[in-house]
């Protein structure tokens, strides 16, 4: 398996606010379903709950506590841990995205082959954050720049070196 990460962070990383987006970036959300579209995406309960319906033309996995019991709809595969669900994929031959929240991005950052981050040039108020994370470590690849609502920002892919 491959295990890439997809996320939109501000200058200090900051990914959220009351559980929603800080930036609304239109052409930012179309590469996010370019990327991701045909692939496995693995969330957090509290990012699948923030989406508006099941992300369509992808296998959705939702990690979730042991003993939460809240019923998520069936086409949704359920795992209780990082540990399971990486035990359940480990032969899987196509590419996975984590797709957030914050501390599923903690917990998978040490696997993740590949970050794809979009690099807003703002900073914002926020309550969740990416990790921090060595950039040394990886390759860094400018793939657009772009500009929504007069936010600057760039799609960047980090490859581990």
């Amino acid at each position: 398996m491959k295990l890439s990460m997809i996320a939109c962070v501000g200058k200090n990383l900051e990914l959220g606010k009351n559980n929603d987006l800080i930036w609304h970036l239109p052409n930012d959300l179309k590469y996010f379903k370019k990327v991701t579209d045909g692939h496995v995406v693995v969330m957090g309960k509290n990012t699948f709950k923030s989406l508006p319906k099941v992300l369509p033309n992808r296998k959705n996995i939702v990690l979730t506590f042991p003993d939460d019991t809240e019923k998520l709809p069936n086409e949704v595969e359920v795992f209780h841990g990082i540990e399971e669900f990486l035990e359940s994929y480990k032969d899987y031959q196509d590419e996975v995205f984590i797709i957030g929240g914050a501390s599923i991005y903690k917990q998978f950052l040490k696997y993740a082959d590949n970050l794809y981050l979009t690099e807003v040039d703002m900073e914002s108020e926020a309550d969740v954050y990416f990790p921090e994370f060595d950039k040394s470590l990886y390759d860094k690849e400018i793939v657009l720049e772009n500009s929504d609502n007069n936010i600057k920002y760039k799609h960047v892919i980090y490859r581990r070196k």
